[in-house]
């Protein structure tokens, strides 16, 4: 395919777009006041999204006939699910006690019903909203929100491909999903700051909070440990051998599918690209109950992230940022989306008589998934940290499943 874009070597993309992710976390962990000051305000993530977006918008890439993107998402994307699940604990987050699983998992819930709800609520007003087939229409867009907040970007891009979902609503729904998301961020970094008084009201027993502390600090001094380069390489051999196999099953399931059930193919599950995604995940939970999830400690986890940085910046080349002009109608849905969480969490929480750091935490795994659930957990204690990254691995294991399940039913909402 021919392109006019002043740039077309996919070796000097990939490599403008390695050092953009380098100047953001350089600037992002620079002691300056404008930069502190700078990324109070403005998500490190949306950079990634929105620099490289720049230049698809003016032509000096074009997102659509680059090799990296394909590259990036059959290889970099399960491999990276399979090290985010790896370290998946579930007996150590089943320790942590009932209540705060149950909030956990109420805030999945209310993301999975919470976005139907919000469609077919804004559709009042935009009647629009519910119309369209194609790669732009506005369900499709949504079910990249959810798997966003249900485990994040790796999952976020997994229904970006399994929902065939355009850069245009793409480009408007990663903005609402940022946006959104971080005002929700702030409300629990308040409570989070007022937490005694809250717990006071409300007459929630803190006990188990001290007892986690204790859980966690062991945890921590337990795994931890240097990496030397044959557990460097192990990594890479367990991220892309299961990647391999996902690659082998899904070559097999999805043609099979589609030659011999056409009653699932409306459902999606004859995309070689679903069942490269949850072959990866389920393996990746699976290992989580072998010796192999001994690699978190050395970082696994890590490489897990970096791949994901990786992916956001390449889902940003296919973005056109005039399209954002677009977004504000989008706006609604994601706020009446977010309250719909907010309140059913608020609303179990208070039944459960629940501390406020398990309401807080149970939903930024979710909304935030393992980049800012630490963090409203540290914002509690530092030593509580391990808590949000353990939640948010489990968003990672349930995002694919969950955000798929939610996409299903924002389909049948839209008709479609």
């Amino acid at each position: 395919m021919e392109t006019t874009a002043l740039i077309t070597n996919d070796g000097i993309i990939f490599g403008i777009l390695t050092v953009i992710l380098g100047a953001i976390f350089y600037t992002q962990r620079s002691e300056a006041t404008f930069w502190q000051k700078f990324y109070k305000w403005v998500p490190a993530l949306l950079l990634c999204y929105f620099i490289p977006s720049l230049l698809n918008t003016f032509n000096i890439v074009d997102g659509t006939t680059t090799a990296i993107y394909p590259l990036v998402m059959s290889y970099l994307l399960p491999a990276c699910l399979v090290l985010l699940t790896l370290s998946l604990d579930l007996k150590s987050i089943v320790r942590l006690g009932p209540k705060l699983l149950i909030l956990f998992l109420t805030g999945t819930v209310g993301i999975v019903i919470g976005g139907p709800i919000a469609l077919l609520l804004v559709s009042v007003v935009f009647p629009e909203m519910l119309g369209g087939a194609g790669p732009d229409a506005v369900w499709r867009g949504m079910t990249t929100i959810a798997g966003s907040w249900i485990g994040g970007g790796a999952n976020q891009a997994a229904m970006k491909e399994v929902y065939e979902v355009g850069g245009n609503i793409f480009s408007a729904m990663v903005t609402v999903d940022i946006i959104v998301a971080n005002l929700w961020m702030a409300v629990l970094l308040y409570m989070a700051a007022n937490n005694e008084r809250i717990d006071k009201r409300t007459g929630a027993n803190t006990k188990a909070i001290e007892d986690i502390k204790v859980l966690m600090e062991h945890y921590e001094s337990e795994h931890r440990r240097e990496a030397k380069l044959p557990d460097l390489v192990f990594i890479m051999a367990v991220a892309f051998g299961v990647t391999a196999i996902a690659h082998f099953g899904s070559d097999v399931l999805a043609p099979y599918i589609g030659a011999n059930m056409p009653t699932l193919v409306d459902f999606s599950l004859d995309k070689k690209f679903f069942w490269l995604i949850v072959i990866a995940t389920t393996l990746g939970v699976a290992l989580s109950f072998t010796p192999v999830r001994k690699l978190e400690g050395v970082g696994a986890s890590k490489f897990g992230s970096l791949f994901v940085y990786i992916l956001v910046a390449t889902i940003g080349l296919h973005m056109d940022v005039s399209k954002i002009v677009e977004v504000p109608k989008y706006f609604l849905i994601g706020a009446v989306w977010m309250i719909i969480h907010a309140s059913l969490m608020l609303l179990v929480a208070k039944l459960l008589k629940a501390p406020v750091f398990y309401m807080a935490v149970g939903s930024q795994a979710n909304v935030g998934g393992a980049a800012s659930a630490p963090v409203v957990a540290s914002a509690f204690h530092p030593s509580l940290a391990p808590v949000g990254v353990l939640l948010a691995v489990f968003g990672y294991a349930l995002g694919t499943y969950m955000a798929y399940i939610c996409g299903q039913i924002l389909r049948v909402v839209a008709g479609q």
